[in-house]
């Protein structure tokens, strides 16, 4: 196995996944908790960070550590302003911010990313930007990026530059009305129905013949179950077809561009969007998983930190 060169941390609101990676980028270790930022203390990082991977840095005193996600926030260690779109690997790894511990070692934090939808109105990132960093290590023509997730983005790229990007609250938005409204009184188990998913994800494409938004539709989860159309152990899949359906009509609405959709995210997830974007006749392609911590090397490589200037 080759030495490592790099740890890369991807810190998110509820998760942590952190990377052993070696000097071609290449994966080595990874690692994963249910430790995201809103479950540390403050003034926890540190002693959170040494408690999920301290026996690599006490193994690897010399490597660089990249660390992105939503730990730049302003509820996470050390807060870092936006970049503003259009933005390029160089500005991005020229932006990285630095924190020096007690005990010298120096850890690189990565900013996130702010740009203005085609409707006029603010987004955001923060991890999202060193995905698709790697994503594009590994499909450098891509120019519309699909990253799903909680919050679902869409992203522009034109020549390797983020030029904008959209993001759709679908998973977020599909837990709270699972948990919290009445679409969910009715759903009965976890186990996934590909029909249901499927019909759920025709009727949200299918939104644009007048008869009704995705607010106008999504009452069918319900009313389906009432009529003995559809099977309360099927709620949730079609739930969650329903939405993905309706995400993938609007985003093609301003997705430029007949190229395929680069997906970018975990296996499961990506498999679910692929098959939405099969019904929507729209080409797809997808990247191997971890493109956070090929994007964590890129952005080492660009800044550096594997050349010997290490921290």
């Amino acid at each position: 196995m080759s030495a490592p060169a790099l740890i890369g941390v991807d810190w998110g609101t509820s998760s942590f996944r952190a990377y052993l990676i070696d000097p071609s980028g290449r994966l080595l270790a990874r690692r994963t908790a249910a430790a995201g930022i809103l479950q540390v203390p403050p003034g926890g990082f540190e002693a959170r960070l040494r408690g999920e991977i301290g026996d690599w840095l006490r193994q690897y005193p010399e490597l660089p550590v990249v660390l992105s996600g939503m730990v730049t926030s302003r509820q996470g260690w050390l807060e870092l302003p936006y970049e503003h779109c259009p933005v390029g690997p160089e500005a991005l790894a020229a932006a990285l911010g630095t924190l020096r511990l007690e005990d010298g070692r120096t850890l690189h934090f990565v900013p996130g990313l702010t740009a203005r939808r085609p409707d006029g109105l603010p987004d955001v990132m923060r991890g999202e930007e060193t995905q698709i960093l790697g994503a594009l290590a590994d499909v450098p023509t891509a120019r519309t990026l699909l990253l799903p997730g909680t919050h679902s983005k869409w992203v522009t790229v034109e020549s390797g530059i983020v030029q904008g990007f959209t993001t759709f609250m679908t998973g977020e938005l599909f837990a709270v009305l699972k948990a919290h409204s009445i679409l969910g009184r009715l759903a009965r188990g976890e186990a996934e129905d590909e029909a249901s998913f499927l019909r759920g994800a025709r009727v949200g494409l299918g939104s644009e013949d007048g008869t009704g938004g995705s607010l106008a539709r999504l009452f069918s989860a319900r009313t389906l179950v009432l009529a003995g159309e559809l099977e309360e152990t099927g709620v949730a899949s079609y739930l969650s077809g329903l939405l993905i359906g309706c995400e993938i009509r609007e985003a093609l609405s301003f997705a430029g561009d007949d190229t395929a959709v680069l997906v970018v995210g975990e296996p499961m997830l990506v498999a679910r969007y692929a098959r939405a974007l099969e019904l929507a006749s729209r080409r797809y392609a997808t990247t191997a998983p971890d493109a956070a911590a090929r994007g964590h090397h890129r952005l080492a490589e660009l800044a550096g930190l594997l050349s010997g200037r290490r921290g």
